[in-house]
């Protein structure tokens, strides 16, 4: 290997990589609080959508309940950070485009719907308009939007997708977190991703972990029905008081991982809920 490839791939290496928002944990978490939400009207609805997608058979192999409605509609909620590693889609911008499949209206991944920050991101905006697809759009657009809207409603309520100090969401912030194995230095972006859990969680682990959340305080009805504005600024308001240690490269200690770790299952509960509401509405 000569010396400037050699180079450039440390180069490479050190750069800090984008992060999914909750690790796929999270999301089936999110999904299950919704699906205990949401009507018999609205399961029909999301179910006979899904099994029309063009991914639906991969996510009925993968899942794992008893009820392969439920575990489909589990596994879907974390397709948009799946397509993120999948030859079938590119990134707009960075890679040469892939033929378009039939049933989906482009092949591109979007990395730009997963947050909203000083830099860019439309997460906010995407919402509404993947909103509006599942009322008025066509079937086709109605597919392809539950997914989406399934993910993107957990991934703003990760404070990070939302800002940070300009430094990409906390994935330019190091911190040391020495309870979290194999990595004890890690972004603080990924460490908040991975506090719902190890991202296989399913089965009887994923019901415990459910049965806890059920216990937090849930949010009020007011704000459960698509309030996109409040929810984004409710994340920005925890990166100002919460989120971040009081410096960088700093040791987490328990009383922080606890805080931030009881924040997050705060979150991810609110998520749950105004999710199952929104789609009771939508559909």
């Amino acid at each position: 290997m000569s010396k400037p490839f050699f180079a450039l791939l440390v180069f490479l290496l050190a750069l800090p990589s984008a992060s999914h928002a909750w690790n796929a944990a999270g999301h089936r978490q999110i999904a299950a609080l919704a699906w205990e939400v949401m009507t018999p009207v609205a399961r029909r609805q999301a179910t006979a959508l899904l099994r029309q997608h063009p991914d639906y058979a991969r996510w009925r192999e993968r899942q794992q309940e008893n009820d392969p409605d439920y575990g489909v509609f589990l596994e879907a909620s974390i397709w948009a950070d799946d397509i993120r590693g999948d030859r079938r889609f590119y990134d707009e911008g960075k890679g040469v485009p892939t033929p378009r499949l039939p049933g989906f209206p482009d092949m591109r991944r979007h990395g730009d719907w997963h947050y909203r920050d000083r830099g860019g991101g439309e997460i906010d905006a995407r919402l509404a308009r993947l909103a509006h697809d599942l009322v008025f759009g066509t079937r086709a657009a109605k597919i392809y939007a539950l997914p989406w809207l399934l993910h993107l409603t957990g991934d703003i309520h990760q404070p990070l997708h939302t800002g940070g100090r300009n430094d990409r969401g906390g994935n330019r912030f190091y911190v040391r977190a020495p309870s979290v194995k194999r990595k004890k230095r890690q972004t603080l972006h990924g460490y908040w991703d991975n506090l719902p859990g190890p991202s296989g969680l399913r089965g009887a682990a994923l019901a415990r972990r459910l049965a806890f959340l059920r216990r937090l305080p849930p949010p009020s009805s007011a704000e459960a029905v698509g309030d996109i504005r409040r929810w984004l600024e409710e994340s920005r308001a925890l990166i100002a008081r919460e989120v971040y240690p009081k410096k960088h490269d700093a040791i987490l200690d328990a009383s922080f991982h606890r805080r931030a770790q009881y924040r997050a299952d705060l979150r991810l509960r609110a998520a749950g809920q105004r999710l199952g509401h929104w789609l009771n509405y939508l559909l």
